[in-house]
């Protein structure tokens, strides 16, 4: 006789397909691994630096992220022909492994607005948006307050779009 087919091409010779009784007897196949358990799943620093950025600027109060080198450098790169844009990712570094990430950011603040207060509510945002994108476990998020927006200071942004510069 010809050799049949069953279809399933990981099943074992002899195998086939099996029906089970009413009590089970007669099945011999391997519980099926739940398919979280079948691969891993890497996420880059660069990735969950950027979920952070992106929560972090969410939260009312944060003028910007990165520090006043880190901001400059971020604008004469934005200034650069075919750059690539604001990054969403300035001013925030993160350190993954395989379960865990700790995070550090620098931000301005505005005027008025209560650090403690703004800094308890990034932290919530960020633990928040990484816990619940990356499936990663923050373990700590530092945040380092770099400067004060003042309400009559020209935003290094606003600057730039307008064309204008401080030199004459």
């Amino acid at each position: 006789m010809a050799d049949t087919k069953t279809g399933n091409r990981f099943e074992s010779p002899g195998q086939g397909s099996r029906t089970a009784s009413r009590d089970g007897a007669g099945e011999n196949r391997r519980p099926k691994a739940d398919a979280g358990e079948r691969g891993r799943t890497t996420i880059s620093d660069d990735v969950v630096e950027k979920i952070a950025g992106l929560a972090a600027r969410d939260v009312p109060g944060v003028h910007a992220l990165g520090s006043g080198m880190a901001r400059t450098f971020g604008a004469m790169r934005d200034r650069v022909p075919g750059g690539s844009g604001k990054s969403p990712a300035r001013g925030v570094s993160a350190e993954v492994g395989d379960v865990q990430t700790a995070l550090d950011l620098g931000i301005v603040v505005e005027y008025g607005v209560a650090i403690a207060d703004l800094a308890r509510s990034v932290r919530e945002n960020v633990i928040s948006a990484v816990e619940r994108m990356a499936g990663l476990e923050v373990v700590e998020v530092n945040i380092a307050v770099s400067d004060v927006k003042l309400p009559d200071e020209e935003d290094e942004d606003e600057e730039q779009s307008s064309g204008r510069s401080r030199l004459q």
